[in-house]
């Protein structure tokens, strides 16, 4: 089966959503991504025990940072899937690329942007 999901996601595949760090998440949106969508394992069925729910509270964490500098906290988001659910992840993909594009450009890369070109 051939899944479509939009060509401007960047894939970054790790070996537990529980080695995602917050430091990642944001270093991601500072680099120029408008939006990131952490995929994980279903809830209380994760290899590592509980990556997952770790990764469920770092990326409620980044969004609560986003939120109180002013960026749209719906830039990140997580979704829990298994691997046999690949549709359903091009179909989260699609629902998220559709988000981020109404949201516009990511302000980091505008105000890097408008840095750079100052000087």
């Amino acid at each position: 089966m051939r899944l479509h999901y939009p060509t401007n996601l960047r894939i970054v595949k790790v070996p537990c959503t529980g080695r995602v760090a917050a430091i990642h998440l944001m270093k991601s949106l500072e680099k120029g991504a408008d939006g990131v969508l952490v995929a994980g394992c279903l809830e209380g069925d994760c290899h590592f025990q509980s990556g997952n729910l770790r990764a469920r509270k770092r990326v409620d964490y980044v969004r609560r940072i986003l939120e109180t500098i002013g960026i749209e906290p719906e830039r990140v988001a997580m979704y829990n899937l298994s691997a046999g659910m690949g549709p359903r992840f091009a179909e989260i993909a699609l629902e998220m690329t559709e988000k981020v594009r109404q949201l516009g450009p990511n302000p980091v890369k505008a105000a890097k942007g408008g840095k750079e070109s100052a000087a």
